[in-house]
């Protein structure tokens, strides 16, 4: 009940009560059969295809190296592919600002493909770990080139891991709002940001009501699709591990590393371009930025100084990942169980905990002020509601991490324990967590990075007197002055060593193979 209570209240709720509120006030049926809007939902699906299509190719090398090589740097590989997908979307979009400054679709599709990249190397390179290589062997050894016997042998067993990583990526790019906005301006728009430009700056909620119900729509259909394939991955996994598949590459082999390297380095760029740009100004090399921190930045831009910003994006992010690890971890228990009893329950509640990263963070922010004041106290005013709101978007990364984990641990361990006596809460302490307690620590940290970098809803939600480091950053981006511009720069470096910090965390005590991320 926990899992579906924490939806309804802080999910459904909201959202419905906005699309109610839409609906009350006519004009959906204009919105919906408007050019413009068709207009917005091509861009949509057109830049999340493109992102999608650049982030599996770039992520397919990696997967390969990280599935089947024996080389060194395999740690630095992981970690390197990884920090994009938890940095801040600002962060982000800055990043690539500092070599588009103009913007442009070009800078939004290699943006949006920058983040998943991670997406892909992981959830290709979990099973292709687990994929018997001897078959690939004996066509080589019938006279197939490499060519084809990855296009005969190999491709085939990794398309439902394919077709997961894609649906997850392109569910991600078609949601995705502080890149969208930092580099498309007004000249670009997508489904989310126009949402949050017709919500909050135009207050038309029937506009906006009209392109929610096009976006749900959207995405369930790219859900049913993900878990359908999410199925037939987890099916196709065997029992062999990866030191006994992984090996020295060999002859075109190398041509495979060389290109993951490629990426890698790819991935680094805008990341030592936005270290660089906090440091640079017109006079030389300074860390100007780094100092102003202290302050509110040029003529009292900011209503708090930066390192209260900062202080306060730490505590909202650790409120937030307590929250979704009680309910994560609850609704990874009950998923296993529903799982293990057969019947269609568990895909049904599995899909709509993962709805919450499809629907407009805007959607849910705005609901939350529209609802929340009929809970005792006006929880409007709480300060639980960002965390709340944070809490929402990492529930399901943390599902996705523990999930697989839980359902690795033998049932005969569990029985042996009930049979000697011991309650099931006893052996979930005594079986289930020993087992899977780093992969919940690992989670922890994922999580985490997740909540403080979110930017969504905690634009929307967030006070003046409490914002969080991502709302300041976009808040002094927006303001002119060179002293705000280092000062916006400076604050994403701060974002990115945090970041780097907890991928190491995550990567040194992550199972082999524990989820998609």
């Amino acid at each position: 009940m926990l899992p579906l209570a924490f939806l309804a209240l802080f999910f459904a709720w909201p959202v419905l009560a906005i699309i109610t509120l839409g609906l009350g006030e006519g004009g959906v049926l204009k919105a919906l059969f408007s050019g413009e809007t068709w207009e917005l939902v091509g861009f949509t699906l057109g830049q999340a295809a493109a992102s999608t299509l650049v982030a599996v190719l770039a992520g397919m090398p990696v997967a390969f190296v990280l599935a089947r090589c024996k080389i060194r740097g395999l740690g630095f590989v992981r970690a390197a592919v990884m920090v994009p997908f938890v940095l801040p979307t600002v962060v982000v979009g800055l990043a690539f600002r500092t070599f588009w400054p103009d913007g442009g679709v070009l800078p939004i599709v290699l943006a949006n493909a920058f983040f998943n990249v991670a997406v892909v190397a992981r959830t290709v390179g979990g099973l292709w770990a687990h994929t018997d290589r001897r078959a690939e062997d004996a066509a080589r050894a019938l006279g197939a080139s490499r060519p084809r016997a990855f296009l005969s042998v190999v491709l085939p067993a990794l398309a439902p891991a394919i077709g997961s990583a894609a649906a997850v990526v392109f569910l991600f790019c078609a949601t995705s709002f502080g890149v969208v906005l930092v580099l498309g301006g007004s000249r670009y728009r997508t489904l989310e940001t126009e949402i949050y430009l017709r919500t909050v700056e135009l207050f038309d909620l029937s506009g906006a009501a009209a392109l929610s119900l096009l976006q749900f729509a959207a995405v369930l259909a790219v859900l049913v699709l993900g878990a359908l394939a999410r199925r037939r991955r987890e099916t196709a996994l065997s029992l062999r591990g990866r030191e006994e598949l992984a090996r020295r590459p060999s002859g075109g082999e190398w041509y495979v590393v060389f290109a993951a390297a490629a990426v890698v380095v790819a991935l680094l760029t805008p990341v030592v371009g936005l270290i660089t740009k906090s440091l640079s100004t017109r006079d030389g090399w300074s860390f100007a930025g780094y100092a102003a921190l202290a302050t509110r930045g040029d003529r009292g831009t900011l209503a708090v100084t930066g390192i209260d910003a900062a202080v306060n994006s730490l505590r909202t992010a650790f409120d937030a990942t307590l929250v979704a690890l009680l309910v994560g971890v609850f609704s990874a228990v009950v998923l296993v169980g529903l799982r293990r009893s057969g019947g269609r329950i568990a895909e049904v509640l599995d899909t709509a905990l993962m709805l919450p990263l499809g629907v407009s963070a805007v959607t849910v922010g705005f609901g939350y002020l529209v609802t929340m004041d009929a809970l005792p106290g006006d929880f409007r005013t709480s300060p639980l509601l960002v965390p709340l709101a944070q809490a929402l978007v990492v529930t399901p990364l943390i599902v996705r991490m523990v999930l697989p984990v839980l359902r690795a641990v033998d049932e005969r361990l569990r029985q042996a324990a009930a049979t000697l006596g011991a309650s099931p809460l006893r052996v979930w302490r005594e079986v289930d967590l020993p087992l899977v307690g780093r992969s919940l620590v690992a989670a922890a940290g994922f999580g985490y990075v997740v909540a403080l970098g979110e930017f969504g809803a905690t634009s929307f939600l967030a006070r003046p007197d409490a914002p969080t480091l991502p709302v300041v950053i976009a808040r002094l981006m927006s303001r002119p002055g060179e002293l705000n511009s280092q000062m916006a720069y400076a604050s994403c470096a701060l974002l990115m060593v945090v970041t780097v910090g907890c991928v190491l965390l995550i990567e040194r005590l992550r199972v082999p193979s524990s989820g998609e991320f």
